[in-house]
């Protein structure tokens, strides 16, 4: 099967239209609940085009960005956030059975990064961090090379060059400084390309992240910063992170944030393009803040429910991306069931693929951790190898008893 949707890359923008003229405006409106930008207590507005009901909500100011969009292409973004589900879902399984070391769910994420990831061209270049399954699904990257890593059996197994998406970053915000030096690079090249940078709710507290807000604007690179609040940074809730929303920090740094609905893939896809057009004519950055949800826990090492319950959880599910795009496409007429049961068919086989293909990866190395630690050789390295040279060994021992 092949990892590239049906859902087609967005196209330049339209001849006579100027990305921006009107972009600082789009970001400081709201569309209810008035003063909550000023401090209330009411949640500010979002940016929303689909309903958790699945019905479509007209936007002035977004409406443009998807307006062209076809039963084709809205098809192909169900068939991407359903295979995304499952990849995850298999994923999940597979390191509850011993086959992965870790793994960081997308659950309830994947309007955010399907969303967004069909926003991108070709040219444009990304900058994950280790939870974006979904955009690496969009830039073509193959499911199972995410396993290899968390395995234990590769540091990426990609070329970021050739899918323009950067390996996975663990160090928590750092990406965001990556993703600004390398936008700044572009812009002093002349290309009329745009860079993205993913991070959390959690990691918008980290220094880099600040850091990367004050290089990206005054340099005016052309760096979209899209982050995905899932309320939760581990265990720790977003209120416990900001007293503002996070959408708003951009507006101390001197450059447009927005709200859009982290769960309504349409809105996702139509703000980043926004956004990205905005970054490839030379205005600067955005911040997207996507207010979404994660469903399950943060890691696999993780207990969601010794911190929140199961009320805030079902709320959301009730909100679920992926139910809300079928009601849209059944109401629409868009598919019918031969679709849906057919999908369902590749989202088992893709199932299969993967775990076939994870339980034929070899065991890791374990002597490579010693590999690459200093540039020559080292007397404590060399002493701390021969001591798990001696542990590994006592295993054998044991058994050959």
């Amino acid at each position: 099967m092949t990892v590239e949707s049906t859902a087609a890359r967005t196209p330049r923008r339209s001849a006579g239209s100027k990305a921006g003229t009107t972009g600082t405006k789009r970001t400081t409106r709201t569309t209810s609940k008035k003063g909550a930008d000023a401090g209330g207590s009411a949640e500010p507005a979002l940016v929303q085009l689909l309903t958790p009901e699945g019905e479509r909500v007209k936007n002035a100011e977004y409406d443009q960005y998807v307006a062209g969009i076809t039963a084709e292409e809205l098809r192909g973004l169900y068939r991407d956030m359903v295979l995304t589900r499952r990849f995850d879902a298999e994923a999940t399984s597979l390191q509850r059975q011993g086959e992965l070391g870790l793994w960081a769910s997308l659950l309830g994420q994947e309007a955010a990064q399907i969303g967004s990831g069909r926003a991108l061209r070709d040219d444009d270049y990304v900058f994950p961090t280790y939870r974006e399954h979904g955009v690496a699904w969009c830039r073509g990257v193959d499911p199972t090379n995410l396993l290899g890593m968390f395995r234990g059996v590769n540091n990426g197994g990609w070329d970021p060059n050739g899918n323009n998406f950067h390996l996975y970053t663990i160090v928590i915000g750092s990406q965001t400084l990556h993703a600004t030096g390398y936008a700044m690079g572009v812009a002093k090249d002349g290309a009329d390309s745009a860079v993205i940078a993913y991070f959390g709710d959690g990691a918008s507290s980290q220094g880099d992240v600040a850091e990367a807000f004050t290089f990206s604007a005054v340099y005016n690179a052309p760096v979209v910063f899209f982050c995905q609040n899932n309320q939760w940074a581990i265990s720790e809730p977003t209120e416990k992170q900001s007293r503002v929303p996070l959408y708003q920090r951009a507006r101390g740094f001197g450059f447009p944030g927005v709200r859009v609905d982290g769960n309504d893939v349409l809105a996702c896809l139509a703000v980043t393009r926004w956004a990205l057009e905005r970054a490839r004519g030379g205005e600067g950055p955005t911040l997207i803040e996507a207010f979404t949800y994660r469903m399950g826990a943060h890691t696999t090492s993780d207990d969601p429910t010794r911190y929140r319950g199961d009320e805030e959880r079902l709320a959301w599910e009730a909100k679920d991306p992926l139910l809300r795009l079928r009601r849209h496409l059944e109401a629409a007429g868009h598919a019918d069931e031969a679709f849906f049961a057919e999908l369902e068919a590749e989202s088992e086989a893709l199932g299969r693929r993967v775990r076939e293909a994870v339980r034929a990866m070899p065991d890791p190395d374990h002597f490579a951790i010693f590999e690459n630690v200093y540039a020559d050789g080292h007397a404590l390295v060399d002493e701390e190898r021969a001591q798990f040279a001696a542990y590994q060994a006592s295993f054998t021992d044991a058994e050959g008893v």
